[in-house]
């Protein structure tokens, strides 16, 4: 016979929740409380409420160019890490790759990789083989870091996926190709779907790698709040962060509308 749960432990474990939560949302609160203030200087709580802010960031090129620029690296690293991790889990769950535990172990390594060091690495080594840094390698940088994203929720799914789905359709005279695409591929839909969320906006929101790998006219939206922050704080990074807590948002809702967040959660 199970035995209830003391008062004090359910006290106690309602106290750590509410503690952390607060320690998550207090700072979002802080950031859209900033970003809504009249005052010149960052500082909260808002001193009058003015979407003057925003206002200045959606009518700024520097703004604009940024996001246009993180928005297309974002998009290009979500479509490769999608490909490169699923067809990578699919291929290390099925055990078709020579060493399937050591290739698991390289796809998961940029976990413990500190970025930073990534970053010095792919700079040295990109501007002595390649010369200048372009878009191309900060998508490929990109890319490389959010890939276990991808393996890993992949992998979750394929582990838990029915294995004589696909030997019945083999049985039914499916060729390899269409075991694939018909059996495999649609078992794998919610983990790939959580590796693609993960993958951009890991990459959307990266600033190491783009502080490194940066040119001339090659700045993403973090490195340029980074740049407001340091040179000229007020509001603006602020209203500007609230817009990318927006996008996530957006991104959480069109999910669970296509796929359920318990299915894409399970991932």
């Amino acid at each position: 016979m199970v035995k209830a749960v003391p008062f004090w432990l359910r006290v106690l474990a309602g106290v750590f929740l509410a503690f952390t939560a607060l320690l998550l949302l207090a700072p979002l609160v802080v950031v859209v409380g900033v970003s809504v203030s009249e005052s010149q200087f960052i500082a909260f709580p808002p001193n009058g409420l003015s979407l003057r802010w925003y206002s200045q960031v959606l009518s700024s090129n520097a703004y604009l160019n940024a996001g246009w620029i993180s928005l297309q690296i974002a998009l290009l690293v979500t479509v490769l890490a999608t490909l490169i991790g699923g067809a990578a889990a699919i291929a290390i769950h099925r055990r078709q790759l020579p060493f399937s535990e050591l290739w698991a172990t390289v796809f998961l390594s940029p976990l413990v990789l500190p970025t930073i060091i990534y970053a010095i690495g792919m700079l040295m080594f990109w501007s002595a083989a390649f010369g200048p840094v372009n878009p191309v390698v900060l998508a490929l940088s990109h890319t490389v870091i959010a890939l276990p994203y991808v393996v890993r929720t992949t992998l979750a799914v394929l582990s838990e996926s029915n294995p004589y789905l696909e030997e019945a359709a083999r049985t039914m005279g499916a060729n390899r190709l269409q075991r694939l695409w018909f059996v495999v591929v649609p078992q794998c839909v919610p983990g790939l779907a959580a590796g693609a969320f993960f993958a951009f906006n890991i990459s959307f929101d990266e600033a190491v790698l783009s502080l490194f790998l940066r040119g001339p006219n090659l700045t993403t939206l973090p490195v340029q709040i980074y740049g407001q922050l340091e040179f000229s704080p007020d509001p603006s990074v602020a209203a500007v962060s609230t817009i990318m807590i927006a996008l996530t948002i957006a991104l959480i809702v069109i999910i669970d509308r296509m796929l359920g967040l318990t299915k894409f959660a399970s991932a």
